[in-house]
């Protein structure tokens, strides 16, 4: 029987962290629980609603034409475009509009989103490598798995305070392990695909002070690259052998905080696929906590905007740092904006996207309400937590003199408090209306059972979000 791609290299086990968690994915093949396989299912399911509606994004349409400039004519399915492109094009466009509204799904503890990564690049190889439904969602898992792991193992606080933008970091870990699983590399290929993937890793959190695009692009360019990695081991391109955690390794040289032990720490015992937020709101996870505290307070109390004296809001340290901005200034600032997140709470509805659209953020009122949001305090409450377990505490100070308190520790999507299955496909259904089909997510279910183009006949047969607007 001929070796799978990628046999022959360095031998797992001889004192290489990648080589290590290689090997444990190499052997997951046909052996992912039904649990994990569900887990998966509803990822990719969440993860296509936030592409349809990314898809007709100013940003998303640029990148779909620079895919299909670039990658035209290939056979893989861009979301929301009549054309086709490569696998490595259809994965960057993809990838682009999943991550294009701060809707996708997060891995809290990593700092990163793996659903705009992971789901981009399995969809685009299996589409390519005409994979079984069962063997995609694998995939799924799989990346999930190793971009959790290169996202907790790089020091994620360290590594995001020193500038770095976790997503597109060791999002090309996710990509690559997706890709290799697929195509069918075995422990010792995975692990070349890993060397070449650190040398692929970039991306920077400039987009937090001066704003730009290029933020939009990460999870695509993340899918990209990973897909390019494997590649290139299938190949027989030859990666470091410890390119995660070696001296000059990923965990090693992007962080003052490097975590190496957690790339192999209990390996098939804790799954980062378990440990997945999917965002109720179109918004930094960050804030979530906070907007659920206020939402809660003005459910509770019928509290109006014109009864509010003042809000004063404890959080994490990282939320006091990079979250403490002007909210109506741009579409970005407004998602990452602890004050106005929490104005818009009392005066709309952050579970709406459209709550974040150029128009609703320049509303006078929540430029008012924002200016009686305090600076947010750090908390050494939540700090001992972050961000394995999100919180904050609000408080609301009325022009009565009453004082409105509510703590949310562990928010709604999170897994301390996750969404349901129907939850999940209410969001699809509200994120892809007149998008795609409304099937989709009983067609993704139905995957462990039919092969991967059932899926994506039905995403090419729904409505085009950009199409001939993109022209």
């Amino acid at each position: 029987m001929p070796a799978r791609p990628g046999a022959g290299g360095p031998e797992p086990g001889t004192g290489s962290r990648s080589a290590e968690l290689a090997e444990f994915l190499d052997g997951l093949h046909g052996s992912i629980g039904p649990a994990h396989i569900v887990a998966a299912a509803n990822c990719v399911i969440d993860t296509l609603g936030c592409i349809a509606y990314g898809a007709g994004k100013p940003w998303s349409v640029a990148a779909g034409r620079h895919a299909l400039a670039t990658g035209g004519g290939g056979a893989c399915t861009l979301v929301g475009w009549d054309e086709t492109a490569s696998v490595a094009m259809a994965a960057f466009a993809n990838g682009t509009a999943a991550h294009a509204f701060e809707l996708d799904d997060v891995h809290e503890e990593a700092v990163n989103h793996p659903g705009a990564v992971v789901v981009p690049a399995a969809l685009a190889v299996a589409e390519d490598v005409q994979a079984s439904g069962r063997d995609f969602l694998e995939a799924v898992v799989v990346g999930y798995e190793a971009m959790g792991r290169a996202g907790l193992a790089v020091g994620p606080v360290s590594h995001m305070l020193a500038g770095f933008h976790p997503t597109s970091m060791s999002g090309v870990f996710g990509a690559a392990a997706a890709a290799g699983y697929l195509r069918r590399l075995d422990a010792a290929g995975l692990n070349h695909a890993f060397g070449v993937a650190a040398s692929l890793a970039s991306g920077t959190m400039e987009f937090a002070s001066s704003g730009g695009m290029a933020k939009r692009i990460h999870a695509g360019r993340a899918a990209e690259g990973g897909i390019m990695a494997a590649a290139l081991a299938v190949d027989g391109f030859e990666g470091a052998h410890d390119g995660l955690a070696g001296r000059y390794g990923f965990c090693q040289v992007f962080t003052d905080n490097p975590q190496p032990h957690l790339l192999t720490e209990r390996l098939g015992e804790r799954w980062m696929i378990d440990e997945i937020t999917v965002k109720p709101y179109a918004a930094c996870s960050d804030v979530h906590a906070m907007i659920q505290a206020t939402s809660g307070l003005v459910v509770e109390h019928g509290v109006t905007a014109g009864q509010i004296d003042r809000i004063t809001v404890h959080g994490p340290t990282k939320a006091a740092e990079f979250n403490d901005m002007d909210g109506t200034q741009s579409v970005m600032a407004a998602q990452y904006s602890a004050r106005f997140n929490i104005a818009a709470a009392v005066l709309a509805d952050p579970a709406d996207p459209s709550t974040y659209s150029p128009d609703r953020i320049a509303a006078p009122e929540l430029a008012t309400l924002q200016a009686r949001v305090a600076t947010t305090v750090p908390d050494p409450v939540f700090d001992a937590t972050y961000a394995w377990k999100q919180g904050a505490r609000v408080q609301i100070t009325l022009t009565d003199g009453r004082v409105l308190e509510r703590t949310v520790h562990g928010q709604k999507g999170s897994m301390h408090d996750p969404l349901r299955d129907d939850e999940i496909e209410r969001k699809f259904r509200v994120l892809s209306e007149g998008r795609l089909d409304p099937a989709v997510p009983k067609v993704v279910r139905s995957l462990p059972d039919r092969p991967v183009e059932h899926l994506t006949g039905i995403l090419r047969s729904g409505w085009r979000a950009t199409g001939s607007q993109a022209r």
